[in-house]
């Protein structure tokens, strides 16, 4: 167990020196445009990436705003069982998320895709869709990334065979980016814009 110990560890403390580290802060940004205009963010994926999907979006319409007084227009989009099984059952589960970005997104809004393989239909499906949109779009990705890195607007991706380690690289994305949200005065911000200043900070 004690060497299981260190060479998990290990192999994550690598994982986040890789470049896709560097991406994040596109991330970060975009979430807080979003925030500043009141677009939407939307986060998807199967099976422990829907958890932190779910995890995540608790993140951002809570924990973001602890300090500014309310938090984000965010959605996970597979937390609703019911809709999950109605679109399933009836147009297929690959068309689980695409379907719910159809109806809700609107241009400007954020998703973002978790996936370790980065090739479930239901998430390529999903990118496909917010592109035609016109959202913005992420994907945080392990193994080779696949279809979903060529999608995404912005792949997160971490070249990683190891589907445990790339579960936990989202979380830690997501959880850098709601730590800085937290930290942002996205009020004084949207008074900024309201007056046409924006310090891109």
């Amino acid at each position: 167990m004690h060497q299981h110990i260190i060479q998990y560890t290990t192999q994550l403390s690598q994982a986040l020196t890789h470049d896709a580290m560097s991406q994040v802060q596109e991330l970060g940004e975009a979430l807080r445009h979003a925030w500043m205009k009141g677009h939407s963010t939307y986060l998807c994926g199967n099976g422990g990436s829907a958890g932190n999907a779910i995890h995540l979006a608790n993140d951002f319409l809570y924990g973001v705003g602890v300090k500014n007084g309310g938090g984000m227009r965010v959605e996970a989009l597979n937390a609703n069982p019911a809709v999950i099984t109605c679109l399933a059952n009836d147009i297929g589960y690959e068309n689980i998320y695409a379907e719910q970005l159809r109806v809700k997104a609107r241009q400007g809004d954020v998703l973002i895709v978790l996936s370790g393989s980065g090739n479930s239909p239901n998430v390529v499906k999903a990118l496909e869709t917010g592109n035609a949109i016109g959202m913005k779009t992420f994907a945080i990705l392990g193994f080779s990334g696949g279809r979903c890195k060529e999608l995404a607007q912005c792949p997160i991706h971490f070249e990683i065979d190891d589907m445990q380690i790339a579960e936990d690289l989202q979380l830690i994305v997501g959880h850098i980016c709601m730590q800085w949200l937290c930290e942002q005065d996205i009020a004084a911000h949207k008074n900024n814009i309201k007056n046409g200043i924006d310090n891109g900070r």
